[in-house]
């Protein structure tokens, strides 16, 4: 009997499974090649995640630069747009204050510093430092080629809002320019698409690379600090979210994990908010979110709302340099953790990482910059559960804000699922809806 098309078919591998194994290749890979001495093996996987994370920035300048002058010029679609963008801006700083406390509360229980072996001489300063004076004058580019070349997303930002808002003022004029900008956009996503398919290899030479470099004794130096990170994050993650979804939001939690799920687990592996974004503005238009408000909040949020990057990490980082330098930290400094996370978190925007943010927290507690230094070695296997939460935080606030405002599918939310990664390619980027409005 002659085999059907479709039963011969090999199974489609989940994305999800694709990126696991690429986790665990990578380990073992990884491992081969420390224990083995494979100088050939190292090279391999330093170039492979080289290339994985170079293809990502490449692709962040321009995306984040179109995506920010559609996102504004599409509020001209939402009526009352100024109450959504006050409203979620708002979530925004209530959901950094609340994971800025719970790094503090779990760094002074645990005392990550504390019995870890390394003295201040392990420090060394920063290559990229940051300052309050360099945040509010670096905003403002001083042309506009340098940002894309160094990749100063703060700048871009401020370019692209700029030209935004211009776009708005001149009306119909304007017009050509945007229906440009929006197939520009829609260009970049579907190449960047491109590159989030390989995430599994570049898993593979990320991790590998990692246990290649650092080996797992250094990981126990770090222990106590690993385990705070990946635990403050996971409780907001899991805890602070699924509650605000209950009772914020009058929401099933479970419903937007399984819609979010896909932009989640690109976050952990790619190490990137800005290049998860594409992911991201699809899931939460999944979850009910209107597609004109999604397109503008997500992409904002994308550049400036950080949990896991600017509340928890800084404020564990903070104590846990104090302890190696020996600093006391009081009330007072406490409360100035909190102000940095929340006022200063758009400083995470310029480079991968959260150097810069740890930096400008360093810089205002007084605390020796040469602790960043203490953190660097640590900092790829810590950015994986700090992404994956800020990107979670993305999608979260329009959630909440829709919901509050009375614009949020309910349908669409209560239908949402894991969709896997290349099915939510497939969607038209371009597809319109009605405007919308904020509930007063």
């Amino acid at each position: 009997m002659p085999v059907s098309a479709s039963s011969a078919r090999i199974p489609k591998v989940p994305f999800w499974a694709q990126i696991v194994a690429g986790l665990v290749i990578g380990v073992l890979l990884g491992w081969l090649a420390r224990s083995q001495d494979v100088g050939w093996l190292k090279e391999t996987l330093s170039q492979v995640g080289g290339i994985f994370v170079q293809l990502l920035k490449l692709a962040v300048a321009p995306l984040v630069f179109f995506a920010i002058l559609v996102s504004i010029t599409n509020l001209r679609k939402v009526n009352n747009a100024a109450r959504l963008a006050a409203q979620t801006l708002v979530w925004f700083m209530i959901t950094s204050l609340i994971a800025v406390a719970i790094g503090l509360a779990i760094g002074l229980i645990t005392n990550p510093g504390a019995g870890t072996g390394l003295t201040p001489k392990d420090g060394k300063l920063p290559e990229h430092q940051g300052s309050w004076i360099d945040f509010l004058t670096g905003i403002i580019p001083t042309d506009v080629i340098t940002p894309f070349t160094e990749l100063n997303v703060l700048q871009i930002v401020f370019m692209a809002a700029v030209a935004g808002i211009a776009a708005l003022k001149l009306g119909a004029k304007a017009q050509p320019i945007l229906t440009l900008s929006e197939s520009v956009l829609e260009l970049l996503q579907k190449a960047l698409w491109w590159v989030i398919r390989l995430a599994p290899i570049g898993t593979a030479g990320l991790i590998g690379r990692a246990i290649v470099n650092y080996g797992w004794d250094l990981i126990g130096k770090y222990a106590t600090f690993t385990a705070d990170v990946y635990i403050g994050c996971a409780l907001v993650l899991f805890g602070v979210y699924p509650l605000l979804l209950a009772t914020v939001a009058k929401l099933n939690p479970i419903q937007f994990y399984k819609g979010a799920w896909p932009a989640i687990q690109l976050a952990f592996v790619s190490r990137s908010s800005v290049g998860t974004m594409p992911v991201t503005q699809r899931v939460t238009e999944r979850l009910g979110v209107p597609k004109e408000y999604a397109s503008f909040s997500v992409p904002f949020g994308a550049t400036t709302k950080m949990d896991g990057c600017a509340a928890i990490y800084p404020a564990l980082a903070a104590i846990f340099i104090a302890q190696i330098f020996d600093v006391q930290l009081g009330v007072k400094e406490y409360l100035l953790i909190a102000f940095v996370s929340v006022i200063g978190s758009a400083a995470t925007a310029g480079l991968t990482g959260a150097t810069v943010m740890l930096t400008l927290t360093l810089s205002t507690l007084g605390l020796p910059l040469e602790g960043v230094g203490l953190l660097m070695a640590i900092d790829p296997i810590l950015d994986m559960m700090r992404t994956a939460t800020n990107v979670a935080g993305q999608a979260l606030v329009p959630v909440l804000v829709s919901a509050r405002e009375k614009i949020l599918d309910l349908a669409a939310y209560e239908s949402a699922s894991a969709s896997p990664v290349d099915d939510l390619v497939d969607v038209p980027a371009a597809e319109q809806k009605t405007p919308v409005s904020a509930a007063a």
